[in-house]
């Protein structure tokens, strides 16, 4: 097995690092650790794991950090691990097989993130590139880092068997206080650096994270207006969340002009879904049963239910609201153990 070096950097991580490093250490990675200040004992817990721990005088630019950690590494192929995120799958023996094949390029993970909506769990999956050769790729961005190649441009990716899940959780005040210095981060990088896609992106996620819905459709708007590709992760994400933050602002007019990109979307059941709810909430019901339907056909996804037990829900919401109660009952019926529709059933009778 070609040997691979972990690279974590880490800031007062000691109620999620060690369960982090405990699940990689079967896999018998090298692990390297930057610390950029920790006051608990994040550096303590780490140092039960990998003697490779090192201190990196932070200056508010996460690549500069990312790329101390990999320079800091033995080998030349790294793995990016947070410290809030836990290995649940992996397969040593096909990533091989894709390092050879793609030595200048990026491998992208899955990502588990669980979130609530409407007071129920679910959970979102997502691609990010964290897998790469040092000799061709690094990190470049003060915040939100992305890895490029030296030259600056984006790398090839592929998809590689390795799936981590996202602890992520933080008290509402720390999330706020996160919140708060990204922002000014993101706003000095914007500054310096002048418009584009990403940065309005990561704008929208950060007021997302401060609850400021209305900033956050206005970033996500002016980074679509921009010469984006469908094909990008960040960049369906930002055209969904874009979505959503329209209805949350009942802006359900102004939703219905996302129909207009479709055709460069709807290969993906989390964008067919949208545009269901898009139809819905404009009372257009049999156009929305249609979508939902059809999101049901469609393999891939971010968000968990959009293929299955929530556009069935929809559909019998939908059923109820044109008059046909047994429709519905027959679809609730499908979304097996999702509570809405068990509570929807049970009124049902």
């Amino acid at each position: 097995m070609t040997p691979i070096s972990v690279c974590v950097i880490a800031k007062n991580e000691d109620n999620h690092i060690s369960e982090c490093l405990k699940r990689l250490r079967p896999c018998k990675f090298e692990i390297v650790v930057a610390d950029t200040g920790s006051v608990d004992r994040t550096v303590e817990q780490a140092s039960q794991y990998t003697d490779k721990v090192y201190h990196f005088d932070w200056c508010d630019d996460f690549s500069a950090a990312r790329n101390f950690s990999i320079n800091k590494a033995s080998n030349d192929w790294v793995l990016i691990v947070d410290c809030d995120e836990y290995l649940e799958n992996i397969n040593l023996m096909e990533i091989e097989y894709f390092m050879e094949d793609h030595p200048n390029g990026v491998g992208l993970i899955t990502r588990n993130n669980p979130y609530s909506i409407q007071g129920v769990k679910s959970v979102m999956s997502e691609r990010i590139g964290r897998l790469f050769n040092r000799k061709y790729c690094h990190y470049e961005g003060v915040i939100h880092e992305q890895v490029k190649l030296l030259d600056g441009s984006d790398p090839v990716t592929y998809e590689i068997p390795l799936t981590l899940y996202h602890e992520g959780y933080v008290a509402e005040s720390e999330a706020r206080t996160r919140a708060t210095r990204n922002l000014e981060m993101l706003l000095h990088d914007l500054a310096n650096k002048g418009p584009s896609p990403y940065i309005y992106f990561q704008l929208g996620q950060n007021y997302i994270s401060l609850n400021d819905i209305e900033k956050a459709a206005h970033y996500y708007e002016l980074g679509l207006a921009m010469d984006v590709d469908p094909h990008s992760a960040y960049v369906q994400s930002m055209m969904e969340t874009y979505g959503y933050c329209l209805l949350e602002l009942e802006e359900n007019e102004k939703s219905l002009t996302l129909i207009d990109k479709y055709a460069s979307y709807a290969d993906r059941a989390d964008f067919v879904y949208l545009i269901g709810m898009i139809y819905m909430m404009n009372s257009m019901w049999e156009k929305a049963i249609k979508e939902f339907e059809k999101a049901t056909t469609i393999g891939a996804y971010s968000r968990k239910g959009v293929n299955s037990y929530r556009a069935f829900y929809n559909i019998g919401i939908i059923s109820e609201k044109m008059g046909d109660r047994e429709k519905a009952k027959s679809y609730y019926k499908k979304c097996g153990d999702y509570e809405p529709a068990v509570k929807r059933l049970a009124e049902l009778g």
